[in-house]
């Protein structure tokens, strides 16, 4: 009848071993099995209560056994159940951090105070709040010579921290999670893959109107730099997004291509700039320029049939050698 360890040790042991070969020997990917599969906490709350139900019998078999034991027996049993191991550090600690005095001792500490025959006893304030309020006091001590006397960051410089890792922890999910991207997100897709992909929408949906080589039939001339609606990623996505112009423009993508192949085509239609299609359509729109791109030396030529506009950078064309 001598346990050699007390149930609020064996009853959490057994407990959080049977959780962890639960999570061991079932696939549930990224996610622990108790939150991917709710069956599975029915279960855990089945065998905590098998696990108290059975220390409660063993606790009631104990106590009838121990009826059945004459004086005697019963005197060495309960000898031997005190010499049992306890968690004696534990307990003393406990004591120690409470700081409570021992009953015999509460006359020592009375007050002359009596209400109504309720008396008040001259307790001290307990260890563990004192050394709680201790390290609060220190703490403050510390915080004060970092954030204002050396001047350590203070919360602008820890937003701009937090932003900076936010923006990451965007980028990195956006790696798997490309469909996301709109208007005002989209970005340039260099990948051959992205490419090659852009190349199959633009075969077979857009080729009808603006050639196999983006020369422009229908629909006007991809290769020149004249825009109806604007170049660039962002404006050619928001044109294949929403439709161009009302009433004589294409029709809205949306509807039938994902973000991610509207990124693709968008892509793929600006490495046709400045190509040589077989018969390229007249030139419709207005030139476009990007108002972000750095421009190193600007020359403007002017002569009798129009204006000519030549730029030069140092910055590399991201889509050259693809």
């Amino acid at each position: 009848m001598r346990n050699s360890t007390p149930w609020w040790i064996r009853v959490p042991l057994l407990f959080f071993t049977i959780f962890a070969l639960m999570e061991y020997f079932i696939d549930s990917g990224d996610q622990p099995a108790f939150i991917a599969y709710p069956m599975t906490q029915y279960f855990l709350l089945l065998v905590l209560l098998l696990l108290i139900a059975i220390e409660l019998i063993l606790k009631s078999i104990e106590n009838v056994m121990f009826q059945t034991l004459s004086e005697e027996a019963k005197a060495r049993y309960l000898a031997s159940k005190s010499k049992r191991w306890e968690w004696t550090w534990g307990r003393e600690l406990y004591q120690k951090l409470l700081g409570s005095r021992p009953i015999e001792e509460e006359g020592e500490i009375i007050l002359d105070h009596d209400y109504d025959g309720i008396k008040e006893l001259d307790n001290r304030l307990p260890p563990w709040w004192i050394y709680l309020f201790y390290i609060t006091i220190a703490f403050g001590a510390v915080y004060l010579v970092r954030f204002h006397i050396l001047n350590d960051y203070d919360q602008a410089e820890e937003y701009q921290q937090e932003m900076v890792a936010a923006r990451m922890a965007i980028e990195e999910y956006k790696k798997t999670a490309k469909d996301l991207v709109d208007v005002n997100t989209v970005e340039l897709l260099t990948e051959s893959s992205d490419l090659k992909a852009g190349e199959a929408i633009f075969s077979g949906n857009c080729a009808v109107c603006h050639m196999i080589d983006g020369g422009g039939g229908i629909g006007p001339n991809l290769t020149d730099d004249y825009w109806v609606l604007g170049g660039g990623i962002r404006n050619i996505f928001q044109t294949i997004s929403e439709g161009g112009r009302a009433g004589k423009g294409m029709v809205a993508w949306k509807t039938n291509l994902k973000p991610l192949e509207m990124a693709q085509v968008a892509s793929y239609i600006m490495t046709l700039h400045g190509t040589t299609p077989a018969n390229p359509k007249a030139p419709e729109g207005e030139i476009w320029m990007d108002p972000n791109a750095p421009v190193d030396e600007v020359e403007v030529q002017v002569d009798s049939t129009g204006v000519e506009v030549l730029m030069e950078t140092d910055t590399p064309n991201p889509l050259e050698g693809e």
